[in-house]
């Protein structure tokens, strides 16, 4: 057949004149059914089981999302969580394990099902046969979710956590409960002399704060808590203007659904006409062979969305600073190399380069010259500073695709640094994942950094999908402000429809039992939680509620315990360094 880019087309949407059916768990076709539809596709429908997309010379491509393997015992979102260790991850700012309060892993599961329908049509569109079919399963997800901790929790040396009390976020002495990030020891020192902290709480405070995205917990001197109580916000507003660092106060649901703007989780724009792109053909299993990636990219959301461009075929090449990446010694260690930098970085080549050098960003025009993808989540404004932006490159390569994945994608005005902790501060996140018998607090689990790599990807596949159509380069920008929104999508809508939109009390909160603890499902909790189970091993507990007809699984509380659960659609294997390395998120057919 020939390919359906083989004649340029004139749409506007990587999707425009194909379309989709729909079938299978609510909670995650919801999310692929929106992203389609926001991609151009056209809703009909589903004649089958599973997700079909089709149209305008393609053949169809298909996608199956499910909780995880038949028979595992991994039946909805509370058991998926419990599973694949994302409540122990979540759990540790509260010493033991919590669920989300929201469908964080069918979320996850959705825009990955997008993913794998995004690379069959892009493989199509080079002229290959490409995958027909992507199961998807949100057990995998789970594990991509924690890879980072699974990775720290299989290195060389012990992971740095400590369960106890005195994680952010800070309360002012008019109750005001906010955020506060820095990455600069500079200003976190000068932001608490300014209110007047303990020059020994200000020095034990910087290490667990520094290394909460990396160990989930944040273990603080209780005396800085006790100095922010002390000062009403306006002061520590001042302190924060005139130290460098930043905070965010926590907003509520009901706030960032009166502003939501109802954007795109990602934008596409087409740029200049571009010579036609000579590719091999991609093979089934690896849609993507044949292509190249420069990835610019530091900490979590560039280098993850990089990372599953590389599980697809494409040629990965780090863009890293001279003496490399310096996050590759950041311990723990596996091998000499820092696990959770394996987590993410395993399998890619690497060039050093020094982009404040006019003569090396005359380097990394060269190789965008020769590549399919530039991308990157350098700070706002910095590629357009460097001559290092869509429009430059693409006088270099006009068939470039430029992937920007940001913070706040300039959609909120007078935004705070565009981190994790600060967006799902901003956007509500903190008070929809906990139970309304819990004060709002954004999780130190890496919630949006992951969603947000994943939506990089997706709007990655989406770009080169419009470029092989329309025969032009492409800029795409996805933004941690966008996971948010996918993330919240319903919580919002039920604040809209006038209804509360926090998890009841108790709400994924899993039970104790004599050596462990197990997660009801979401339907079995309320009859399951009027069980004493204190007494019972784990394995007695399930079996008293399996026997009385509720759903429920054991917690995995440690994540070393993932490379031989039984319960995991895909097993754990090791990588050349022996780091842990979790199973690619889609089965390609």
């Amino acid at each position: 057949m020939a390919s359906p880019a083989t004649t340029y087309t004139a749409v506007r949407r990587p999707l425009d004149a194909l379309g989709f059916g729909i079938a299978g768990p609510r909670s995650m076709t919801a999310v692929v059914a929106d992203h389609l539809r926001r991609l151009g596709g056209r809703v009909r429908d589903a004649d089958r089981g599973e997700i079909a997309l089709g149209g305008a010379g393609f053949a169809p491509v298909t996608a199956r999302a499910a909780w995880g393997a038949r028979g595992s015992g991994i039946d909805d979102e509370a058991t998926a969580q419990a599973a694949t260790g994302v409540m122990a991850v979540h759990g540790r700012r509260h010493g033991a394990p919590r669920g989300l309060g929201v469908d964080y892993l069918a979320t996850a599961t959705g825009v990955l099902a997008v993913q794998g329908l995004l690379a069959a049509l892009v493989a199509q569109a080079r002229g290959g046969s490409g995958p027909r079919h992507a199961d998807v399963t949100a057990d995998r997800a789970g594990l991509l979710a924690v890879s980072q901790y699974l990775a720290a929790s299989g290195a060389d040396e012990p992971e740095a956590v400590e369960l106890a009390p005195g994680v952010p976020p800070f309360t002012s002495a008019d109750g005001v409960v906010f955020e506060l990030e820095t990455l600069d020891p500079g200003a976190w020192a000068d932001f608490w002399r300014a209110l007047g902290a303990p020059a020994e709480a200000i020095r034990a405070g910087w290490r667990p704060f520094q290394f909460r995205y990396a160990t989930a917990c944040a273990p603080l001197p209780r005396s800085l808590h006790e100095v922010t109580r002390a000062q009403p916000i306006e002061r520590i507003r001042q302190a924060a203007d005139a130290s460098g660092a930043e905070v965010c106060r926590l907003r509520t649901l009901a706030e960032r659904a009166h502003e939501d703007d109802g954007a795109d989780p990602w934008t596409l724009r087409a740029l200049r006409p571009g010579a036609p792109v000579a590719r091999p053909p991609a093979s089934p299993a690896r849609p993507l062979e044949g292509m190249t990636v420069l990835e610019a990219g530091r900490r979590i959301q560039a280098p993850l969305a990089a990372h599953l461009l590389g599980l697809l075929g494409a040629r990965i090449i780090r863009v890293e600073p001279p003496g490399g990446d310096p996050l590759r010694g950041m311990p723990p260690a596996r091998a000499g190399v820092s696990a959770r930098w394996l987590a993410l970085n395993r399998g890619k080549e690497a060039v050093e380069i020094d982009i404040t050098s006019p003569g090396e960003r005359g380097r990394l025009r060269e190789l965008a010259a020769e590549a399919d993808v530039f991308l990157h989540n350098w700070a706002p404004g910095k590629a357009a500073a460097l001559a290092l932006d869509a429009e430059h490159l693409a006088a270099a390569n006009p068939s470039l695709v430029h992937a920007y994945t940001g913070g706040w994608a300039d959609r909120i005005a007078h935004a705070p640094m565009g981190t994790d902790f600060m967006v799902q501060a901003r956007t509500g996140v903190g008070e929809a994942v906990h139970p309304a018998d819990e004060p709002p607090a954004p999780s130190l689990m890496t919630l949006l950094d992951v969603l947000g790599g994943l939506h990089g990807t997706e709007a990655v596949l989406a770009g080169l999908l419009l470029r092989e159509r329309t025969g032009h380069g492409v800029r795409v920008e996805s933004s941690l402000l966008g996971a948010a929104d996918t993330l919240l999508a319903p919580a919002l809508e039920r604040v809209r429809q006038g209804h509360d939109p926090r998890p009841p009390a108790g709400f994924r909160r899993p039970l104790r039992t004599a050596d462990g603890w197990i997660a009801p499902s979401d339907a079995s909790a309320t009859a399951a939680a009027a069980h004493d189970l204190s007494g019972l091993c784990t394995e007695d507990a399930l079996h008293r509620l399996r026997a009385r007809g509720l759903t429920a699984t054991a917690v995995t509380t440690d994540l070393t315990g993932l490379a031989h659960d039984p319960r995991l659609s895909g097993p754990i294997s090791r990588d050349t360094h022996g780091a842990p390395a979790v199973p690619d998120p889609w089965s390609l057919a």
